[in-house]
C-alpha cells in the first residue's frame, strides 16, 4: 500500500512558508558575520584596509595567519589559555561531580541545607572588591591559580548534574552495589562516572568555553604578561587597538602596512576561536543527550 500523505491545507502552507522564512533570514544574520570574519582573515591587507572584503577573501594569502604567528606573545596567549582551559576544566568536572552526586542520594542527610546554601550563592554575590581581598589574601594574585580556584564551581552545573544523577541513576542499582559490599566511593567510580559520560561532556564544554573566553579576571587579578591567557591579548588589540610596532616590522609596503592592523584582528579572531569549533563536533552527540536529560526535573 502507498503511504498516504497530509496535505497541507492554505493556512498550513503559509505558515511553514513564514517559518522556513524567518529561520533562514536567522540563519543568515548569524552565518554572515562569521564567514565575513573569516573571508577577510584570508584577505590581503590592502584589501581589508580598503573595505573590499563582503563576502568572499579578496586576494587571498596566509599573510594574516603567518604575522600572528611570529608574535611572541600570541604563542604565549594560547599557551596559557590552554592551561586555563584543560586545568581548570578538569577541577570544575572533579568539584561538580563531588558535589552533584551527594545532593542527588536520598539518603545524604542535610541535602537540602547544602543545596540552599548553594542557591543561595547564585542570587547574592559578595562583589568584586571582597572577591579580590579574599584571593589577595590567599596569595594568589599574579598566578596561574587565581583564574582557576575563584571559579572552580558553578552552581547551576551542580543543579543540572544533580538532576542528571537523580534521573539517570536508579536506586535499585545503588543497593545491589551496597548488597555486594561496594562502597560509596566505589560506586561512584565504577559504576555513576561511567554512566555520566553525557552530563561530564556538557559540563566539560561548558566549562571549557568559560575558561577559554574569560578575560576580565586575567584583567583584574594579573599584571604579568607572561601569565595572560590569549583572549587578553585579544582585548588590547581589538578593544584598545594595541598594535604593536614588532607586528607590522616585517610589512614595508604602505598599503599593505595601513592595512596590515586591521587583518590581524580578524585572523586573531579566528585563531582565537577555532579550538573551541574542532572540539564542539566531537561531543555534540553527549551535549545534546545531556542537556535534554539534565533538564527533566529540578
Amino acid at each position: 500500500m502507498k503511504a498516504r500523505t497530509i496535505r497541507e491545507r492554505g493556512s498550513d502552507r503559509v505558515f511553514t512558508i513564514l517559518n522556513y522564512t524567518i529561520l533562514t533570514l536567522f540563519a543568515l544574520t548569524v552565518t554572515y558575520p562569521l564567514l565575513h570574519v573569516l573571508s577577510n582573515s584570508f584577505s590581503s591587507p590592502v584589501a581589508v584596509g580598503g573595505g573590499r572584503v563582503w563576502l568572499w577573501p579578496v586576494e587571498p594569502t596566509l599573510l594574516g595567519y603567518k604575522e600572528v604567528f611570529t608574535y611572541e606573545s600570541v604563542w604565549i596567549g594560547f599557551g596559557n589559555s590552554i592551561f586555563y582551559t584543560v586545568v581548570g576544566t578538569l577541577i570544575n568536572i572533579v568539584m561538580t561531580v563531588l558535589a552533584g552526586y551527594p545532593l542527588s542520594r536520598s539518603d545524604f542527610y542535610g541535602r537540602q541545607v547544602f543545596m540552599g546554601l548553594f542557591v543561595f550563592t547564585m542570587v547574592f554575590h559578595a562583589g568584586l572588591i571582597p572577591q579580590y581581598m579574599v584571593v589577595k589574601e590567599l596569595g594568589m594574585v599574579n598566578t596561574r591559580w587565581a583564574l582557576i580556584i575563584p571559579g572552580a564551581l558553578t552552581i547551576w552545573n551542580v543543579i543540572i548534574t544533580r538532576t542528571y544523577f537523580k534521573t539517570t541513576i536508579p536506586q535499585e542499582m545503588l543497593e545491589s552495589a551496597q548488597i555486594d559490599g561496594c562502597s560509596d566511593f566505589k560506586f561512584l567510580l565504577r559504576m555513576v562516572i561511567p554512566l555520566s559520560a553525557p552530563i561530564i561532556a556538557v559540563n566539560a564544554l561548558f566549562y571549557a568555553v568559560h575558561h577559554w573566553n574569560a578575560y576580565f579576571n586575567a584583567l583584574i587579578y594579573l599584571s604579568k604578561s607572561d601569565l595572560f591567557p590569549l583572549q587578553l591579548f585579544l582585548r588590547q588589540i581589538l578593544v584598545l587597538s594595541h598594535i604593536t610596532p614588532d607586528m607590522l616590522d616585517q610589512v614595508d609596503d604602505a598599503a599593505r602596512r595601513l592595512g596590515m592592523p586591521e587583518l590581524l584582528k580578524y585572523t586573531l579572531i579566528v585563531v582565537s576561536t577555532l579550538p573551541l569549533m574542532i572540539l564542539y563536533p566531537f561531543i555534540q552527540k553527549h551535549f545534546v543527550k545531556g542537556v535534554m536529560i539534565g533538564s527533566l526535573k529540578g
